[in-house]
């Protein structure tokens, strides 16, 4: 994990990602419609799905994708204990390199909820 923190890994991986917007933008805009159509409130809510997320991108081992996820939960209001039953998820289901990158997500909360 980035050494700065997770707002800073975010807001670096945002400047990459503006790049590529620029560069393939169709394959961006493909991405884009893909995620407002996968998180969009349905049988399952927004918080839900983003829960969802964050355990993925804790199994993926994707530093990233855990900033990105755990900045919208704390935007969404997710509660700490919410956030520790997901992780408590996602360690189960991937054991202990689940556990590490768990402790990073927990490190993202406490960063994004301090500044929010």
């Amino acid at each position: 994990m980035n050494t700065s923190g997770y707002r800073a890994l975010t807001q670096s991986v945002s400047q990459q990602l503006a790049t590529l917007r620029t560069d393939i933008p169709d394959v961006m805009k493909g991405f884009g419609d893909l995620a407002r159509a996968a998180t969009r409130d349905g049988a399952l809510d927004k918080k839900t799905k983003e829960l969802i997320a964050l355990a993925l991108g804790i199994a993926a081992h994707c530093d990233a994708c855990i900033g990105f996820h755990v900045q919208a939960l704390v935007k969404l209001g997710t509660t700490k204990a919410e956030l520790e039953e997901t992780l408590g998820m996602a360690i189960y289901m991937g054991g202990g390199p689940s556990a590490m990158y768990s402790a990073n997500a927990l490190a993202a909360f406490e960063e994004f909820s301090s500044a929010a």
